[in-house]
């Protein structure tokens, strides 16, 4: 029995995306429609270098992302690279490295949803995700009150390098919040036990990360003792500028949304 073409359009939503590198910057343009054509218009500024192929692979798995946490369940993505497109589907492979990655990133993000297509399109029927691409990189970016506008500090591939939790490392702070978060794991002390239940109102394991919720800030990402190593120097070292006291210091990694206990 043939497929019902109006109930596989049913709830379904339509999204897309393009990616652009250019000598002034390199950015993504999303346009993200509802079944009931409500739309949702993304421009997002990388604050790194990417070439048009990573500008499309981030366009996309921002998208999906996005998608995710509006808990969609049905989406068409339309993209005008025929080499991303063709990876996705299994037409082509790749022994490069940070494809591969980006892959890997998008196949995870299937699971949230229950159906996913990603399709190949002709550049005129995706206008749109492309001038909000290239609006991306300009500074008339700044200007523009009526778009949604996003920075992406990190490619997202980083982040899945540096921040997915390996419960094979070696124990730290974090440990006991996610063995209970994510296996209602406790201590055998009691009283432990009572204060860790407590204070894990305030966490929350979503994608494998460890976040947690401040009264000043958003969620914040929560750190191994070797990554807030590497943020600390990261901060002090030039990032933000040198000469910075403890506390100046600490409050410029809260605004950067990383945590861990001793920070302050």
């Amino acid at each position: 029995m043939e497929e019902d073409p109006f109930e596989s359009e049913r709830g379904l939503w339509k999204f897309f995306v393009d990616g652009s590198s250019c000598v002034t910057g390199s950015g993504a343009g999303l346009v993200l429609t509802s079944p009931n054509r409500w739309m949702l218009e993304h421009a997002l500024r990388f604050g790194f270098k990417a070439t048009n192929n990573e500008a499309e692979w981030e366009a996309l798995i921002v998208g999906l992302t996005i998608a995710k946490h509006l808990e969609v369940q049905k989406i068409e993505a339309s993209n005008d690279s025929q080499l991303v497109v063709g990876l996705v589907s299994g037409e082509y492979e790749t022994r490069e490295d940070s494809k591969a990655k980006y892959l890997a990133h998008l196949q995870s993000l299937k699971s949230a949803f229950q159906e996913l297509r990603v399709l190949k399109v002709p550049r005129v029927e995706n206008v749109r995700a492309d001038q909000l691409s290239k609006l991306a990189t300009t500074e008339e970016l700044k200007k523009n009150q009526t778009v949604l506008v996003d920075y992406l500090d990190r490619p997202t591939i980083f982040e899945v390098d540096v921040m997915d939790i390996d419960t094979t490392h070696e124990p730290n702070w974090m440990t006991p919040f996610i063995d209970w978060l994510r296996n209602r794991i406790m201590p055998e002390d009691p009283s432990e036990a009572r204060k860790l239940v407590y204070r894990a109102n305030r966490y929350q394991l979503r994608d494998g990360i460890l976040y947690k919720r401040s009264f000043s800030f958003p969620w914040m990402r929560c750190s191994t003792p070797l990554e807030a190593d590497s943020a600390l120097r990261e901060v002090h070292e030039g990032v933000f500028g040198n000469h910075l006291g403890g506390r100046t210091l600490s409050h410029k990694l809260l605004r950067q949304d990383y945590f861990w206990p001793t920070m302050h």
